[in-house]
């Protein structure tokens, strides 16, 4: 059964439904009715894309998911680059996500920058038996004589400190007054927790509000506010997302007094709370330290889209309409100044793209933002899902998608490879698990976690590169010759 060139919206949504069928007959009975919750085909009009989420992987089957120090250590504290983070545990852990991915930052690794560098309490048999305290607290020792100019420390506790019960806080704020006040941060992402990295995220904006924000109850301002400071949270500037988000910001006339995690900084986690917006690019990841940061100071927060330049005009508006008519001025500058820019990159770029099909499967919030920077190409995204989304993200999402789009929750390996068989898309975007296995299907392949070590995507600039990369990707000559090993 193929799924090219369906002939309406309604033949789309039947073979849809009829290819989600066949996949679920390879399963056993109860696997089958557990995955079928997560399948589905987006109908207009619906309040979600009707897939379950947030819910624990089934056994034996693949997954693409991660764990919750992943969700911590990975994504939310490690970016911060003025700290030392500690892997608490076997160093297997650190290892694999040591500098896996490209958040770019200034400064001098090993003297006040850190984020490329692996710490570890690499725990062995006797640590496991006997616990690693001690050994916790010796390593902080360490690290303050070999780096001393260390902002801060976050403790990334693995699985095994959950299991044996390490008490890291009582580490922590013993190593802190040692240290006159310096921070040192305990975080409980032990792997086993949650269903995926997304737990993480969670557990490490507790860490940021409990360990740093309230350390900052009743001390005086770091820096003069003005009525134009902004936040941008939840940009891990891979391949330099952040710095080409923060030049439009600051054309139109906002102050950025902190971006984190990527290129950020300890004092500019402590500076957020006193702005006066915050600008949230990653909903899933930091949605939670801007709603603590609403309710507790009163920091009203905004998401924003700098993918493609119909979402980056729609996001600058957005933005500019929390502040005066200078703001807004300023916004709609901008958006005239880069216009020529985009018209020209399109014009470039869109008879070459028009019409290619596109399905994607990407975490935190790429499986909808990138939607608009494609369709600003002329292509079109038949089928996209979020390794670790919950029902907000796929309420969010059904702005974003279009009638008889096929969704798919934390999908499988078997069931992502079905997919892309049956529907035959010109291009995939997806993670770097994902990518061999579609380049051998003869598949034109973009890596979405870490833009395939291009980018940045974001902003005006970035969609420039991200027009030639897909268009790199869908029209290289070697796909000529790239056949499936079993169709060669």
């Amino acid at each position: 059964m193929s799924l090219a060139q369906p002939e309406s919206i309604e033949d789309i949504k039947a073979r849809n439904k009829a290819l989600i069928k066949e996949v679920l007959e390879v399963y056993p009975e109860k696997t089958a009715k557990r995955r079928a919750k997560h399948l589905n085909t987006f109908e207009d009009g619906k309040p979600d894309c009707g897939v379950k989420s947030n819910i624990k992987s089934i056994p034996g089957v693949m997954t693409i998911r991660g764990c919750a120090y992943a969700g911590s250590k990975g994504v939310v504290w490690g970016p911060i680059k003025d700290m030392i983070h500690i892997s608490h545990g076997p160093v297997g852990c650190g290892q694999y996500s040591w500098a896996s991915r490209r958040n770019y930052y200034i400064g001098t690794t090993g003297i006040d920058t850190f984020v490329t560098m692996q710490f570890t309490s690499d725990f062995q048999e006797k640590d496991i038996v006997f616990g690693g305290d001690k050994k916790l607290a010796k390593l902080i020792d360490e690290i303050q004589e070999l780096f001393p100019l260390n902002k801060g420390i976050s403790v990334q506790s693995e699985c095994p400190i959950g299991l044996i019960g390490d008490d890291i806080e009582a580490v922590s704020k013993a190593k802190t007054k040692e240290y006159n006040g310096h921070t040192i941060v305990p975080v409980r992402c032990e792997g086993f927790r949650g269903v995926s990295q997304s737990l993480g995220h969670h557990l490490a904006n507790d860490a940021i509000r409990d360990w740093v924000f309230d350390k900052m109850e009743g001390k005086p301002a770091l820096f003069e506010a003005t009525p134009y400071d902004v936040a941008i949270i939840g940009d891990y500037n891979i391949g330099g997302d952040a710095w080409s988000s923060r030049i439009l910001l600051e054309e139109m006339g906002l102050r950025v007094v902190a971006q984190w995690s990527g290129d950020g900084t300890i004092a500019e986690l402590e500076a957020t709370p006193r702005a006066k917006l915050n600008v949230l690019h990653c909903y899933r990841s930091m949605n939670y330290i801007s709603r603590h940061m609403e309710e507790k100071y009163g920091v009203p927060w905004v998401e924003y889209n700098f993918f493609g330049p119909s979402k980056i005009e729609e996001s600058l508006r957005k933005i500019a309409s929390h502040f005066d008519d200078k703001i807004k001025e300023g916004a709609e500058r901008v958006i005239a100044k880069y216009r020529p820019l985009m018209d020209a990159v399109i014009a470039k770029y869109r008879p070459r793209l028009e019409g290619k099909k596109v399905m994607l499967f990407v975490g935190g919030l790429r499986p909808r933002h990138v939607i608009g920077a494609y369709e600003d190409l002329g292509m079109e995204i038949v089928g996209t899902g979020y390794e670790f989304g919950h029902n907000d993200d796929y309420q969010r999402t059904t702005h974003y998608v279009k009638d008889g789009t096929l969704i798919y929750d934390d999908v499988t390996g078997y069931e992502f490879e079905k997919f892309v068989e049956k529907i035959q898309p010109d291009l995939v975007g997806s993670g770097i698990k994902e990518k061999y296995v579609f380049q051998k299907m003869g598949v034109p392949f973009r890596q979405m976690h870490s833009w395939d070590y291009s980018g940045p995507y974001h902003g005006y600039d970035g969609f420039a590169i991200f027009a030639r990369d897909m268009d790199m990707a869908i029209n290289s000559p070697v796909w000529k010759f790239a056949k499936a090993p079993w169709a060669a």
